[in-house]
């Protein structure tokens, strides 16, 4: 008798091999790289893998890959346009003044970490925080520009606060 464990590594290994082309192939058209479509491809079944979900549980394969995919290629193009963005930023700055490579890595992942905190959050929180945090407005300020009263700016900032660090122990490992 098979275990539970074997018959989804085989149902595993049947999704891949009965998706992974159309998956492939839709991610190539959408990217314009066949070699960007081979990474997210490999990385939707990744995903697929830590998220312990039963292949066999899956009534639309495709779709749900499909959503994984486009969630992944999304990512892909913001942190483009953020390493684009940066080295945009370098530019302007005298080539004495330029990072390591060492640095530019530390500076890229850092970028990184600040974009996933501000995608998580709702839009009213995060630009509740983008306000006090880089324009420096009290909270009554910002209230008034939104047109919410100081304590829903406290509330958005408490928001944006707890899931900073439910992020930040994230990376942790805790």
């Amino acid at each position: 008798m098979r275990s539970a464990q074997s018959r989804q590594r085989d149902a595993l290994d049947a999704l891949y091999r009965d998706h992974h082309r159309w998956l492939h192939n839709l991610l190539r058209s959408r990217s314009g790289c066949s070699e960007t479509a081979a990474d997210l491809a490999q990385d939707t079944f990744l995903r697929l893998l830590s998220r312990d979900q039963d292949p066999l549980g899956l009534t639309h394969p495709r779709a749900y890959l499909g959503r994984i995919a486009r969630g992944l290629l999304a990512n892909h193009w913001r942190r483009r346009d953020i390493e684009q963005a940066y080295l945009e930023a370098l530019r302007q700055r005298p080539e004495a003044l330029a990072p390591s490579p060492e640095e530019h890595h530390l500076v890229m992942e850092t970028l990184y970490e600040v974009d996933a905190f501000l995608v998580s959050l709702p839009d009213k929180a995060r630009r509740v925080f983008l306000m006090s945090r880089l324009d420096r407005l009290r909270y009554a300020e910002i209230g008034e520009r939104l047109g919410i009263s100081e304590r829903m700016v406290k509330k958005y900032m408490a928001r944006a606060t707890l899931q900073y660090l439910r992020l930040d122990n994230r990376g942790d490992g805790r």
